[in-house]
Order: C-alpha cells, then structure tokens, then sequence
C-alpha cells in the first residue's frame, strides 16, 4: 500500500511538473513581438524593422505570412498574434463590426495606393462602352476601388450612403461598365483578360505594377486609406509596443518602403 502510495504521489509531481514547463514555454515572451502580415513586399518590409527593433531595442518580431485578408483578424484575436498590419480604418470598422473582434489601433504606418491598371489601353479617355473592370470582392476593399473609379472619372455613386458601397451604389455609370468583383489576390492575374482592373499596392507589387509607373490613376498622399498596426484592445498599453511602432516608422523603414514600392509608399504618420 505505502508503495503504491508514493508511486501515485510521485506520478502527480512529474505530471505537475510537466504542466508548469508546459506553461512556461507556451508562456509569452516578453521581447518577442508575433505580427502578421500579408505575403508579398509589406513582409519584406518589415523584415528590415525587424532587423532595427532587434538592433535598437532588443525587439524581437516573428513575422507570420499570410496569404489573403481573412485570417490575421482572426488569428489576432485568437491570440495567435500579438499584433498585424494589413488593414485601413474602413476594412477594420468593417470586421469589428461583423465579427465584434475587441481590435484597436495603435499607430498609422504606409498608405499604399490603389490603382487602376490596364494592359489594353493607355489613357482612361480610351476606354470603350461596356468595357470589363475588375476590382476587389471584399467590401471595404470594393468600396475603396468604386471610390477611385468615381474620383477618376467613370462612375458616380451615392455619396449619401452611411455605410460601405457597392456597386449597387452606382448612381451614373456613363460608359456602361461591366464590374466584375473578384478576391483582391486574383485581380493581377486578371489583367489581360479585363479592360481594367483595380488592385491593391502589395498585390500589384508581387506583379511588378507600380502606381507611378505604370498605374492610369491612383490614389495620392489624401487617401484615408492608410495601413494601421492593431492589437487587441487589452493589449495597447503594452510598452513593447513603442518600440514596434519606432522601427516601422525609422528612417531605414522608409527607405525601404521606397524602394519596395518603386516611390509610392507614402508615410502616413508625418
């Protein structure tokens, strides 16, 4: 019986032990940062400010990719992230309102224009009755391109609408257009087979377009669509975080930004 005891005693601390390891290596790492980005030249940006918050500050960032819009709310809210940035003010209204994620913003980082691109035709003044144009599906997204469509001329919406637009939003649509909306992560891959296509700056970077160079109009240092680092609401206060946000914002960053995105990344904190 005494036997019996001390084994079953003796299986308990080693369980017990197991779990506090367990615990502390699932723990967080206080000088360690998880933030999710968007594959494509965000994460290659911030590859370099991960280099400046380990160099200046002892910072570590794990960078976690991911491949579409969907997923780094989630995770962030999941706590499988401390932090991202991939999204503007309308896109994250858009999901705390819809999935109530407790989401905030600490910081402005880049505006990236949007930008109507063609391989078709070389002024928008070319463009011919009915012609096809892409842009992106998801609604905050849809509502920026349909934006950009207006101020350059091809639409006119409902500016009256206190909500998100869609192309049923579309008040005067002189030329005809057929809209076609497609996941922002195709749209480059489309071009040839639209008139024109309306595409997202890290996605048309991965296809080497460049607002500058090759976009028909885009967006200017106006835009209220800037790029925000989030983190959940219990987590703000966080002093980490101040040091993330003076790498991302450091002069390296942006020179990098500048060569990544062939000049048209834009600071949106200054």
């Amino acid at each position: 019986m005494i036997k019996k005891i001390i084994h079953f005693t003796l299986t308990c601390l080693l369980i017990s032990n197991f779990l506090s390891l367990s615990a502390c290596h699932h723990r967080e790492n206080p000088n360690q940062i998880r933030l999710g980005t968007i594959s494509g030249p965000e994460t290659e940006l911030m590859q370099v400010a991960k280099q400046v918050a380990q160099r200046d500050y002892g910072l570590k960032i794990k960078l976690i990719e991911f491949s579409d819009y969907s997923l780094p709310n989630r995770a962030l809210n999941d706590g499988s992230l401390d932090a991202n940035m991939f999204q503007h003010q309308a896109y994250l209204t858009n999901e705390i309102h819809n999935r109530h994620y407790p989401l905030v913003v600490i910081a402005k980082l880049f505006i990236y224009p949007m930008a109507i691109y063609s391989v078709k035709i070389q002024h928008l003044s070319d463009l011919k009755q009915h012609a096809i144009v892409a842009i992106p599906n998801d609604p905050s997204n849809e509502a920026r391109a349909l934006l950009l469509l207006s101020q350059a001329g091809l639409l006119t919406l409902d500016t009256h609408k206190d909500t998100l637009m869609t192309v049923a939003d579309i008040r005067h649509n002189p030329k005809h257009l057929e809209i076609k909306e497609l996941d922002a992560a195709q749209l480059p891959r489309v071009l040839a087979d639209v008139d024109l296509a309306v595409i997202n700056a890290n996605y048309a970077a991965l296809a080497h377009l460049y607002p500058q160079q090759n976009a028909l109009f885009s967006e200017n240092r106006n835009s209220i669509y800037a790029n925000l680092l989030v983190v959940k609401a219990n987590n703000k206060n966080n002093p980490k975080f101040i040091y993330l946000i003076k790498a991302i914002h450091s002069s390296e960053v942006m020179a990098a930004a500048n060569r990544l995105f062939h000049g048209a990344a834009i600071p949106a904190w200054k």
